[in-house]
């Protein structure tokens, strides 16, 4: 008696479909399980046992060899319970298996026959649509997450008796319905906002320009002068994720078992803010079992990195290949994985260990070999592929007592999504969404600059002694300025204030 269930297994955060053959043979009571199994889907043979015997069904007492299909892929997860299960049921004859093939099954069982959610239901849904299958059966809690995948139905189910009573059309399920444009519609209140940031004019005129051209910027100032404060307000003015963006982003939170219950789609760009004491693994991805890491789950969002020299310096060197290449690859002895990192990196740090160089209020107490193994922790070739440095002075006390309101997110937001319009536009036939992505390709074609432009960049070049790839950062940054104020030629005063966002370049005052 063979029965085979299609399931579904994650490698990366993408999805490929499983055949859980199923043979029941005579001779002694064993259950076996093949297919490259890790612990935990060897252990569902005991769930699947008592779930079986506790819903009122019959266990039959023979040979039951379960292969999972591929073979050669290692099979991770509790999500194979419920197919399994259904499985054995099909082979004995309780289920017809003319109706068991039309379907996709995941789920975890508890031993009273409940159906418990899983992992990575979204690119499960996505690996089943794929494939071209009616529909996928999934957990009821996880049945809004999978349903924002349309064309393609998914029923939502508690026990296994209602998915048997299903397959042999004594119960009928419906499938889950969701409105996607009401979950991008309804706003979710952050409780920050700009216009409670008193003074600092220039360091958010930064943070504008960065969040339109999706440049990384790294922040240096004293403590208390709102490094922090500011960093936070950063997705308040990102623009709006696209449909393409956010199931992007939901399927690393629902790969990683993050998304809220009854939440189907992540809606608003991530922010993630790990502590200094992560790992190079936590802040990659990897593990014995490999997961994405914080680089992963800011994709499409914001990384920030509070105190940046306080990391461990070979935990920020691994971030050189996430920023370049806007992906992270995990390789293993037995797989290789790749992981999304398309984020904006936004980073703060003192000045010294104190806190205090060159501030006019305040002694510095640092020496100078403090300050320069406290710096040298951010390599050159970090700090170069950071587009945006600025200066966050403490503010004075008549900012503080100012009278009316500074500007509001929306407002700021509403010139940068104008800004990022114009570059999705500009790039409609290419992979690249945002100034900062562009190549040396796209930056001679679309950042070409007038002769007094030039000389201003020339000089300054001289002077600072910048890179190749700093000069190519000033044109990226000049382009978006001008998008900002919705030109298209660059002129010299975008030049001129792109220079100014190359603080730390400027001699050995500041680093």
């Amino acid at each position: 008696m063979l029965a085979k269930v299609l399931s579904s297994a994650v490698s990366g955060i993408d999805a490929y479909v499983v055949e859980v053959e199923v043979d029941i043979a005579h001779g002694l009571p064993t259950f076996t399980t093949v297919g490259l199994p890790e612990a935990a889907v060897k252990e569902s043979k005991e769930r699947v046992k008592s779930a079986i015997k506790n819903s009122g069904y019959t266990f039959p007492d023979d040979r039951i060899t379960v292969n999972l299909a591929p073979a050669d892929i290692k099979k991770e997860g509790t999500g194979f319970d419920l197919p399994i299960a259904l499985g054995i049921l099909s082979a004995n004859g309780t289920i017809p298996k003319e109706t068991i093939s039309r379907y996709l099954f995941l789920g975890e069982l508890s031993l009273d026959g409940r159906i418990k959610p899983v992992r990575g239901s979204l690119p499960m849904a996505l690996a089943a649509k794929a494939s071209g299958y009616v529909g996928i059966v999934v957990p009821s809690e996880n049945g809004k997450e999978a349903a924002v995948v349309g064309g393609i139905s998914v029923f939502s189910a508690h026990t296994l008796p209602q998915v048997v009573d299903f397959l042999r059309g004594v119960v009928d399920l419906k499938p889950e319905e969701i409105d996607v444009s009401s979950i991008f519609n309804t706003k979710n209140e952050t409780g920050v906002d700009f216009e409670e940031v008193m003074g600092q004019e220039h360091a958010k005129r930064a943070l504008e320009v960065a969040s339109a051209g999706g440049h990384n910027l790294v922040m240096i100032g004293p403590p208390g002068s709102g490094k922090t404060m500011l960093a936070k307000r950063i997705p308040t003015i990102l623009p709006p994720l696209s449909f393409e963006e956010a199931i992007e982003t939901t399927k690393v939170f629902s790969v990683m078992g993050m998304l809220k219950k009854e939440q189907a789609l992540i809606t608003e760009r991530p922010f993630r803010a790990p502590h200094h004491t992560i790992s190079d693994a936590g802040l990659i991805g990897g593990g014995v079992h490999p997961r994405p890491g914080e680089v992963s789950l800011a994709h499409n969002g914001v990384l920030f990195l509070d105190e940046m020299p306080e990391f461990k310096k070979h935990v920020l060197e691994v971030l050189r290949q996430p920023l370049e290449d806007r992906l992270v690859t995990i390789s293993r002895a037995s797989t290789t994985l790749t992981y999304p990192s398309s984020f904006m990196l936004v980073a703060a740090m003192n000045p010294c260990p104190c806190g205090y160089y060159a501030d006019p209020k305040h002694p510095c107490r640092c020496s100078y070999g403090h300050i320069h193994r406290y710096r040298s922790k951010i390599s050159g070739p970090l700090l170069d592929r950071i587009d945006i440095h600025v200066e966050v002075p403490a503010v004075p006390y008549k900012d503080l007592r100012r009278e009316g309101e500074a500007e509001s997110s929306e407002d700021i937001r509403n010139r940068v999504t104008a800004a990022r319009i114009l570059q999705t536009e500009r790039f409609a036939k290419t992979k690249i969404h945002a100034n900062a992505q562009m190549s040396n390709r796209h930056v001679k074609k679309y950042c070409k600059i007038d002769d007094d432009s030039a000389a201003l960049l020339e000089s300054a070049i001289d002077k600072l002694g910048l890179s190749a790839r700093a000069y190519n950062r000033i044109l990226k940054i000049s382009r978006t300025i001008a998008d900002l104020e919705g030109v298209s030629d660059i002129q010299s005063y975008h030049i001129a204030e792109a220079i100014q966002y190359r603080t730390l370049d400027r001699g050995k005052s500041l680093l």
